[in-house]
């Protein structure tokens, strides 16, 4: 069987690589690389209408594992997105959580923004493909040694499988750094599988074990045809088409029954339309009420109760108040870009934990001295690299 793998990247300006296959006599078809995503339409051809795997790149997924209680069922499955409330930059609600392989009470997910995965899956369609598989890149990156971490060279990129469900995805020099690093920290050689011969001669202990060189895609093609995680699941889950049969009677049934309760289900449709809008409105709302504040109890009144908690706020840590704060922080947020994540506030200590995300670390620094020089005391907590920004915690006394 012929197969079209893509490798599409973090943006649409960035290079796609893709291979045509026969997973069944290991032979390639053709391969080649387009220069940006308005290209993807040109390889429809060569998809034959079948669906295609597509490769995405791990710098956008975050891949963790879980620990879940004993006997874990339905709801501790639910509660995941929670559970990793404080490892993840933003609402979680914007985020997208696959489940991945599970190992005793280990769970493994995969995490990214919803709006990443529905704009990789708009160029696949607006370039008239169909997707049935989609993996993070180090995924399909095959582990020879299970000791050793794999890497593989793909165009500028360096894929770097490090176990079952970690790795690095970025630029070759940046990688190459961070390996370096790694392999200094280490009191044994770091055991590497090369799938493409790159130059590590610069980086010391280390024990390179060199693997068949082949064209990068169809190392990832293989790795990935072994792989049975799909990113398109839950709300992204591909829905099977139906057979032939179905689809000639299924007009005739369907305008019949339209013919004849037409005015009944138009009414139906609606009572149940205007229920759902009432009990999501209720929903967003105790999520919105929840989530301003985590420690209060249940309400009645939202109007009365909203009131007091606004009063409580404006009126705790001994008369100042977390919403004057934030007012006298106006200017260090505007002048240093920092953007916060999250929020809480600690009535007793009038302080405010922030988690931010900036351009850099000097923007972080900024941010301080223009705080302090207003009277506030700042203590940086963490601070970890993500992408092309800085995610940190801060603490800011009055």
């Amino acid at each position: 069987m012929e197969q079209l793998v893509v490798r599409l990247g973090a943006s649409s300006q960035e290079p796609i690589h893709w291979l045509v296959w026969s997973s069944q006599q290991n032979e390639i078809i053709a391969s080649g690389e387009l220069p940006s995503a308005e290209h993807l339409a040109t390889l429809a051809d060569r998809a034959g209408g079948r669906p295609i795997c597509a490769l995405v790149p791990t710098s956008d997924i975050l891949l963790k594992w879980v620990t879940l209680p004993a006997k874990a069922g339905r709801k501790a499955i639910a509660a995941i997105p929670f559970m990793l409330e404080e490892d993840i930059s933003g609402d979680i609600y914007e985020q997208f959580f696959a489940l991945g392989p599970k190992k005793g009470d280990k769970q493994a997910v995969a995490i990214m923004q919803k709006t990443t995965i529905t704009a990789w899956l708009e160029l696949i369609q607006e370039a008239g493909l169909n997707c049935d598989q989609m993996l993070p890149d180090i995924l399909a990156l095959p582990r020879a040694n299970k000791e050793a971490w794999s890497i593989l060279e793909l165009g500028e990129q360096l894929l770097i499988r490090q176990d079952d469900w970690a790795g690095l995805q970025g630029e070759v020099t940046w990688l190459k750094q961070a390996l370096n690093h790694q392999a200094r920290r280490n009191e044994t050689p770091l055991q590497v599988s090369d799938y493409s011969g790159v130059d590590l001669a610069d980086i010391d202990n280390l024990e390179v074990t060199s693997q068949p060189l082949d064209l990068p895609m169809k190392v990832l093609a293989s790795g990935a045809k072994n792989s049975t995680f799909n990113l398109l699941q839950g709300e992204f889950k591909v829905n099977n088409k139906k057979s032939g049969s179905w689809r000639k009677w299924r007009v005739a049934a369907v305008l019949a029954i339209i013919a004849l309760s037409t005015t009944l289900i138009d009414k139906s449709l609606e009572q149940q339309r205007v229920s759902k809008e009432l009990a999501s409105l209720k929903e967003q709302t105790d999520k919105a009420y929840k989530s301003a504040f985590p420690n209060s109890g249940a309400y009645r009144d939202l109007r009365r109760t909203m009131t007091r908690q606004m009063q409580s706020l404006e009126q705790g840590g001994g008369g100042t108040s977390m919403l004057v704060m934030l007012n006298q922080l106006e200017s260090a947020f505007g002048e240093s870009k920092v953007k916060p994540q999250t929020l809480r506030f600690d009535k007793k200590r009038t302080e405010i934990r922030l988690q931010v995300i900036a351009a850099n670390i000097d923007a972080l620094d900024k941010f301080k001295r223009q705080a302090e020089a207003q009277g506030f005391e700042v203590e940086q907590g963490a601070i970890n690299q993500k992408g092309s920004q800085v995610v940190g915690t801060l603490s800011v006394r009055s």
